[in-house]
């Protein structure tokens, strides 16, 4: 861990502990529900999902919510202003619903309170396909605060995803640090683990791990919550 002084979290099923299918059969149910009155919903359900996996193949042209308009407005016949319109509303108000979804982990709350004490810098690498109010939303249900942390990805201003290289060389890039410095903690296999490739070390949370291919894990570190708690406390403090 030498040299370390900056700590990139992935979101979902790390920092906020949840059921990755429940939650996203759930959230595409509260989004079908928001745009009842304007769209047939299991039309509006696959456009919103071949528009989201147009996203994660961002080649980094463009940010990832233009790429995401771009495609949707295509299959929508450009009524885009006005879906847009209802997505942004949408966050306000039905995506509060997904809190009854997720289960937040006091060890998490304990490990980050101990990292922020140990001035560590700390950085949100979720998978940037949400707006940033929609990641907000998720730090806080984590019972986090999200000025803890110094960036926070979102589809606003980044350009590419997970597992894409490039993703993480673009969050190195806007924290102004060099992969040996920086350690990923994750759950997901494929995508999480990536971000080795780009140099950094990684940290895998086994507690809610992804692993869709049954790859063999490589990764620096391995453990549950409660090992992460231990790694964290012992951690040194930065100067």
């Amino acid at each position: 861990m030498r040299g370390i002084d900056t700590i990139l979290f992935d979101l979902d099923g790390t920092l906020l502990p949840m059921d990755m299918n429940e939650f996203l059969k759930r959230y595409l149910h509260e989004v079908a529900s928001a745009f009842a009155d304007m769209s047939d919903q299991m039309k509006l359900i696959t456009y919103l999902l071949e528009s989201t996996q147009y996203m994660l193949n961002n080649d980094g042209a463009k940010t990832n919510s233009e790429v995401f308009a771009e495609k949707f407005s295509s299959m929508m016949n450009g009524q885009i202003d006005i879906y847009l319109e209802r997505f942004e509303r949408f966050y306000d108000e039905g995506y509060i619903n997904l809190k009854n979804f997720v289960y937040p982990n006091p060890l998490v709350k304990k490990s980050v309170d101990i990292l922020k004490t140990k001035r560590y810098k700390l950085v949100i690498a979720t998978n940037p396909i949400f707006p940033l109010k929609a990641v907000i939303h998720r730090i806080m249900w984590a019972n986090l605060n999200p000025s803890d942390f110094s960036y926070i990805t979102s589809y606003e201003k980044n350009r590419f995803c997970k597992p894409n290289i490039n993703f993480f060389f673009e969050v190195l890039d806007a924290i102004e640090k060099e992969a040996y410095h920086c350690l990923l903690v994750g759950n997901d296999v494929q995508e999480d683990l990536a971000g080795g490739k780009a140099g950094l070390s990684t940290y895998l949370i086994t507690d809610h791990m992804i692993n869709r291919n049954e790859e063999t894990v490589v990764s620096t570190y391995v453990g549950d919550y409660n090992d992460f708690l231990k790694f964290a406390e012992k951690l040194p403090y930065i100067d």
